[in-house]
């Protein structure tokens, strides 16, 4: 009988104990927080666009491995931060080719058509990549909001204002 007293609070002890352990390997396996005005100063250059064209081929990275990246070519409909250019070349991890996909845990996958504002770090081969990754893309809705949260495009543009051109 005292078995069956001791199994309510041994699940609840548990279940406690779980809830706390995935709060925190939630905030480890994010970091903590970045600004957007720290996206602003680290990258080379900030944009709002529209990915025009998306295609997704077999590269070596520097380690040797095979892996899939999407070629994005954006169509640029405002520059935020750095040099003005109509269109931006950004090398993407992920992507689908031959029947074999890749996604990466900490990149956003990108569809034509699809607009953001994108934080871009120069890869130095005439190509950008995001900035902090995942973090360095903030797609929009047709609202102008960023997905998923109550950031507004206005309210990126006043900060790269204040953080300077």
């Amino acid at each position: 009988m005292s078995s069956y007293r001791l199994t309510p609070a041994l699940l609840a002890a548990a279940a406690l104990l779980s809830a706390g352990t995935s709060v925190h390997l939630q905030a480890a396996s994010h970091g903590r927080p970045v600004s957007v005005e720290e996206r602003v100063n680290g990258s080379a250059r900030v944009v709002v666009a529209r990915a025009a064209d998306v295609k997704p081929a077999w590269r070596s990275n520097q380690w040797g491995d095979r892996i899939i990246v999407s070629r994005v070519v954006l169509e640029v409909q405002e520059t935020l931060k750095g040099r003005a250019d109509r269109q931006v070349v950004m090398d993407l991890e992920g992507g689908s080719v031959d029947g074999v996909s890749m996604e990466v845990s900490s990149l956003p996958a990108l569809d034509k058509g699809e607009r953001a504002v994108f934080f871009l770090d120069d890869s130095g081969s005439g190509t950008f990549q995001p900035h902090l990754r995942g973090l360095g893309i903030l797609k929009l809705g047709d609202d102008d909001v960023v997905r998923g949260s109550s950031l507004k495009l206005e309210d990126i543009r006043g900060i790269a204002r204040q953080v300077g051109r």
